[in-house]
């Protein structure tokens, strides 16, 4: 999962560019990059670490120009190697950059055809290179001279889209001209885009989350529509048009349920109220299956679960209370390259305040368990602080299947729920009950039983039914074997090794 953002201004956009990685850098904390170009001329900064790390004083006065593209990264394929952190340039046609979240379900073909037939060589195992390429390539091939217009473009990103399959949502940008935005046709990942008078003309957004535009005082337009294009020309000129056959908009539910800022709309849903939502349909099947009488107290697991937690603990009439203090310094577990790094985290993140817990029947709400070690060490701590009961809940169904969209859910044989029963694991984690949430129920609430212009859900994590259409079995087990926490080590040791090498040879 990443985060992306791009903005045509009327002064130097160097420091909205960065304010916008500050609030998108829940999306991703491997790696951080922003390009601006002045005069027709790039400037980029990129490296591994937070933004805030990433860059200093001098790092932005080295970054002017009235337009620019910025991204926060953490890694699904490829390594976390610094020579992966976006955005990606390609000199050829017209000198294009690019930043991308998501994953590309046919990269591999798309490297073969790029070599082969392109004559285009890729330097990375990023696919975020790959779509620069394809989409350069198809701009060149649709364009026989120096000049070209939004037309030129439009039909790029169609081929684009009759090319690549997968979730996308990118930024573009293209010096002396202007910042493209794109999303897949089916709308997997994310794309909003906003405008603000600076007194001087127009200034145009594009971001992944429209939190980003509220701070910095973008009005929000609109979603970009699955397989639509957006245009921010550096004259101040707005273009849009859909460029796919048949899009359909099929937004990835995990979005709501754990990625998204609560602040944020997506495809015209505000996450918080999706996720009071959700609550409210989890309290009634514990209600159900559990009966609220064993309850004392609901605990919610810091962040996410909050407003689920909340809003849960107010329909079953049961007291809720802050169990767990967090460092707010330790990174999200979940998107944290490793098992290792994880379970090591999980204790530096979290403590719990044990006189909440001590003699009490305790649910602890959390929005999802992926992989089942932040949830066991939970539970310890709970038991640890004197617990009675340890009772805990998911307000999603169990996560059984592998994400191939852009989420670090590749293997299946990581997942905790994958081929094991819910008592099984209830027992793993060492609950004395697990409630998850039902499908249908979570569908329901984020969808607000289908009052949204979304045709349906991305749900492949919970069902395996993945709206694309075209992965199968084999793709997924060289999927397992190429992104399992052990392969994605040996590939970041031997990566790190030959950059060591390349920095003692200088």
């Amino acid at each position: 999962m990443c985060g992306v953002v791009g903005i045509v201004g009327t002064s130097p956009v160097n420091q909205s560019l960065y304010d916008a990685l500050m609030v998108l850098q829940h999306r991703g904390q491997d790696a951080a990059g922003i390009m601006t170009c002045q005069n027709g001329r790039l400037h980029l900064r990129k490296a591994n670490g937070l933004a805030r790390d990433v860059f200093d004083n001098q790092h932005m006065i080295n970054l002017p120009g009235n337009m620019g593209i910025a991204h926060v990264r953490y890694p699904t394929a490829g390594c976390s190697s610094s020579a992966e952190a976006q955005p990606f340039y390609v000199n050829s046609p017209y000198g294009i950059c690019l930043a991308h979240n998501g994953n590309l379900t046919n990269a591999e073909e798309l490297q073969r055809d790029l070599f082969r037939e392109d004559r285009r060589h890729i330097n990375t195992d990023s696919d975020s290179e790959i779509l620069l390429n394809v989409f350069a390539h198809e701009l060149g091939a649709e364009t026989s001279n120096l000049s070209f217009d939004e037309n030129d473009v439009f039909r790029a990103v169609a081929g684009v889209h009759r090319r690549c399959r997968g979730g996308y949502a990118a930024v573009a940008m293209i010096p002396g001209y202007g910042v493209v935005g794109f999303r897949d046709p089916n709308g997997i990942r994310p794309l909003v885009f906003g405008v603000r008078d600076s007194g001087q003309g127009p200034e145009m957004m594009v971001a992944s989350e429209s939190v980003a535009l509220d701070t910095l005082d973008f009005d929000r337009v609109r979603d970009v529509e699955p397989g639509e294009a957006v245009i921010f020309t550096d004259d101040g000129k707005l273009h849009s048009r859909q460029c796919a056959e048949n899009p359909q908009r099929s937004p990835c539910i995990f979005e709501f349920v754990y990625f998204a800022r609560p602040d944020s709309i997506i495809d015209d849903i505000f996450v918080h109220k999706a996720r009071l939502r959700m609550g409210k349909k989890l309290a009634r099947k514990i209600d159900r299956v559990l009966g609220r009488d064993k309850i004392d107290v609901v605990i919610p697991i810091p962040d996410t679960s909050r407003t689920s937690a909340m809003s849960l603990a107010h329909e079953l009439n049961i007291r809720f209370t802050e169990g767990f203090i967090k460092n707010r310094y330790i990174g999200r577990t979940f998107i944290m390259p490793g098992q290792t790094a994880r379970r090591k985290s999980v204790r530096q993140k979290l403590n719990p305040i044990d006189v909440e817990f001590k003699g009490k029947s305790v649910l602890l709400v959390d929005d999802s368990i992926v992989r089942g070690t932040t949830s066991r060490q939970i539970v310890e701590m709970a038991r640890d602080a004197g617990a009675s009961k340890v009772y805990f809940a998911s307000a999603a169904p169990p996560v059984r299947y592998p994400n191939v969209y852009g989420i670090d859910m590749p293997a299946a044989s990581e997942l905790i729920a994958h081929g094991r029963t819910e008592q099984e694991v209830c027992d793993w984690i060492g609950a004395d009950g697990l409630i998850y949430q039902d499908l249908d129920d979570l569908i329901d609430a984020v969808g607000k039983k289908g009052k949204t212009a979304v045709h349906r859900f991305d749900t492949s994590v919970f069902n395996g039914e993945y709206v694309t259409g075209d992965i199968t079995p084999a793709y997924l087990e060289r999927l397992e074997a190429d992104r399992n926490d052990e392969a994605i080590t040996l590939r970041d040791n031997i990566r790190c090794a030959s950059e060591i090498g390349v920095h003692n040879d200088r």
